[in-house]
C-alpha cells in the first residue's frame, strides 16, 4: 500500500500541470505566511518598545519623588505609596523599592518587604545601568531603574533601585486578535491562490496537452490535419506546434512518397513482365514460325529480362541502403585511383555514343569513404552523364579537395533537366523523359541511390542545369569520416 502512494505521488509530481500548480501555490502562500509573522513580529518589537518606554519615563519620575520624600530612609509618604500602587495597577505589575544595602523597602504585591534582592540585574543597576529584559515565554517586562540622589559635590550616586515587572497580556492578546484576523485573511487568500493555481496551471499545459492528443490521434492513425494556433498561446508552445506541424507536413510528404514508390514499383515491374508475356503469346500463337523471328522474339525476351533484373538489383541495393544507414565499411581510399578505374569500366560505353570522358584532378586525394558506395554514386552520375548527352558530346570529372571535404564534379554537354523536374530527379522512379529513359534502359533509381549514399558519408549533392546545353552534378564528401 506504502509502494503504491509512493509510486502515485511521484508519477504525480511528474506531471507539468501538477508542477505548475504547486509553483503558484508555494509562490502565493508562502510569501503571504512570511507576510503575517513578519507584521506580527513588528508589532510585538514595537508594542514592547513603546511599552518599555512608557513605564521607564514614569518609573523615573517616582524615582525622583523618592528621593524628594526621603522615602529610602524611611519616612512613610502616603503620596508615593498612591503613585507605587497606581503604576502596578495601571500596567498589571509589580514594584520593588531596593535600597543601597540590597534590601526590599516596599513591594506592591507586600510579599517580599523586609527581605533581600541580590541578582545580576540589580547589581548592574546600583552601577548606574539601567535593564530592560523582555520574557516573551512568561509574557512580562523587567526593568531596572536607579535612584540617584545629588552628593555634596554635586556628583549623581545610586542610593537605590526599582525592580519593575510589567505585564504584557494586553499587547499579547491583541497580537492573539492580529493573528486571528491575519489567519482568516491568509485562509482566504490560499484559497483564491488555490483556484487561480487550478486554472492558471491548465490554461499553461492546455497546449502541451493539444499537442500530445494530436500524437496520441497520429499513433492512432486518424489525425492528418495540421494543428489550430491561437493567439492565446505562448511564443514557446507555438514553437512546438509549429515544429509538429512541420513534422506532419513531412509524414504526409513522407506517406505519399511511399504509396507512389510501392505503385511506381508496381508498374516498373509489371512492365517487363508484360513485354515479354506478348511476345511469348504471340510466339505460341502463330504455329509455323520461322527460326529468324523466334530468335527475334528471344532477344527481346531477354532484354525485357535484363532490365527487369536491372530493376530488381536497383531497389536491392536502394532498400539495403535505406536499412544500413549509419553502417559503413569505412576505409581510407584513393579518390583519384577509384575515379580512373570507374571511368574506365565506362569509356566504352562513351565511344559507343562517341562521348568523350576527361578526368581533372589538382591534387591527390584521399579519404575515409565506404569505397562500395562511393562507386555506386560516381558510376551512376558518370553512367547518366553518358548516356543523356549528344552525339560527339563529352564528360568531364573534376575532382579537388581543401582541408575538410573533396569535391567532385560531374559535368556533361548532354540534353539537361527542365528547372521545374530539379526538385523531383531524386525521387525513385522519377523520370524527366520517360520515354528516352527507357530507350536507355534507366529504371528510375540511379539518383536515389546517389543521393542516399552521399548523405550517408555525411556529403551533400546540388545540381545546376540548363536544359538542351547541359548538367553538372557537385558532391562534397568530408575527408574524415564521422559517424
Amino acid at each position: 500500500m506504502w509502494l503504491k502512494c509512493k509510486l502515485f505521488v511521484r508519477n504525480m509530481l511528474r506531471r507539468m500541470n501538477v508542477r505548475i500548480f504547486l509553483i503558484i501555490l508555494c509562490a502565493g502562500t508562502l510569501p503571504s505566511i512570511g507576510i503575517r509573522y513578519s507584521i506580527i513580529s513588528s508589532y510585538e518589537a514595537r508594542a514592547i518598545s513603546v511599552r518599555t518606554s512608557d513605564v521607564s519615563i514614569q518609573l523615573k519620575i517616582i524615582a525622583n519623588h523618592l528621593i524628594t520624600y526621603n522615602y529610602l530612609q524611611g519616612s512613610p509618604s502616603d503620596v508615593i505609596n498612591a503613585e507605587l500602587e497606581q503604576l502596578s495597577n495601571l500596567y498589571d505589575g509589580r514594584v520593588l523599592i531596593i535600597n543601597s544595602n540590597f534590601r526590599v523597602i516596599k513591594d506592591t504585591y507586600g510579599i517580599s518587604e523586609g527581605k533581600y534582592a541580590i541578582s545580576q540585574e540589580v547589581i548592574r543597576c546600583f552601577k548606574g545601568e539601567s535593564v530592560a529584559n523582555y520574557d516573551a515565554r512568561n509574557g512580562y517586562i523587567e526593568l531596572t531603574t536607579p535612584i540617584q540622589s545629588q552628593t555634596k559635590d554635586g556628583e549623581s550616586m545610586v542610593v537605590g533601585v526599582m525592580l519593575t515587572s510589567v505585564s504584557t497580556d494586553t499587547i499579547m492578546k491583541t497580537i492573539e486578535i492580529l493573528n486571528h484576523r491575519a489567519l482568516v485573511l491568509e485562509i482566504l487568500m490560499i484559497i483564491v491562490i488555490f483556484l487561480m493555481a487550478s486554472i492558471l496551471a491548465k490554461l499553461f499545459t492546455a497546449p502541451i496537452n493539444r499537442v500530445t492528443q494530436a500524437i496520441g490521434e497520429v499513433k492512432d492513425g486518424y489525425a492528418d490535419r495540421p494543428i489550430e494556433v491561437s493567439h492565446s498561446d505562448y511564443v514557446e508552445t507555438e514553437h512546438i506546434i509549429e515544429t509538429f506541424n512541420a513534422l506532419m507536413g513531412r509524414m504526409k510528404v513522407l506517406d505519399d512518397s511511399r504509396q507512389e514508390f510501392v505503385a511506381n514499383v508496381s508498374h516498373e515491374l509489371k512492365t517487363p513482365i508484360a513485354s515479354i508475356k506478348v511476345l511469348a503469346d504471340s510466339l505460341l500463337a502463330q504455329p509455323d514460325v520461322s527460326p529468324e523471328l523466334y530468335r527475334e522474339f528471344l532477344e527481346d525476351i531477354v532484354t525485357e529480362i535484363d532490365r527487369e533484373n536491372k530493376i530488381i538489383t536497383d531497389l536491392l541495393a536502394l532498400v539495403k541502403m535505406d536499412k544500413t544507414t549509419g553502417e559503413l565499411k569505412v576505409s581510407l581510399v584513393n579518390i583519384n585511383e577509384l575515379t580512373e578505374l570507374i571511368l574506365k569500366r565506362l569509356r566504352p560505353i562513351a565511344r559507343k555514343q562517341d562521348v568523350e570522358v576527361v578526368f581533372e584532378s589538382n591534387r591527390i586525394v584521399e579519404a575515409q569513404v565506404d569505397e562500395v558506395k562511393l562507386t555506386l554514386v560516381i558510376s551512376n552520375l558518370v553512367e547518366n552523364a553518358i548516356k543523356y548527352n549528344k552525339l560527339h558530346g563529352w564528360v568531364k570529372v573534376s575532382l579537388d579537395a581543401d582541408h575538410q571535404f573533396f569535391t567532385m564534379d560531374i559535368s556533361d554537354s548532354g540534353i539537361g533537366i527542365p528547372e521545374d523536374a530539379i526538385e523531383h530527379i531524386y525521387e525513385r522512379f522519377y523520370r524527366v523523359d520517360k520515354s528516352h529513359s527507357r530507350e536507355i534502359g534507366g529504371t528510375g533509381l540511379g539518383l536515389a541511390i546517389a543521393r542516399n549514399a552521399i548523405l550517408m558519408h555525411r556529403g551533400s549533392i546540388k545540381v545546376s542545369s540548363v536544359e538542351g546545353e547541359g548538367t553538372t552534378f557537385s558532391i562534397k564528401i568530408p575527408l574524415n569520416y564521422v559517424a
